[in-house]
């Protein structure tokens, strides 16, 4: 499952980061969002997500949000 299936306002754990571009990954680390994590979509817009990840809100497109895997 990943984001884009979450449920608004539950929390879920980060199980995996399904990408192999590395400055991607790096990218999602430096927010605070690897395995292990607790997540929160926030709400859905029409070309992406926001998020909540440890004490910031971010707002990811949909390609980004299909890579996060909960």
């Amino acid at each position: 499952m990943n984001l884009t299936q979450a449920v608004i306002g539950q929390e879920y754990l980060v199980k995996d980061i399904s990408t192999e571009d590395e400055e991607l990954n790096e990218f999602l680390f430096t927010l605070g969002c690897y395995s292990g994590e607790p997540v929160t979509v926030v709400s859905q817009l029409h070309q992406g997500y926001v998020i909540c990840v440890k004490d910031g809100r971010y707002n990811i497109d949909k390609n980004l949000a299909q890579a996060i895997l909960i």
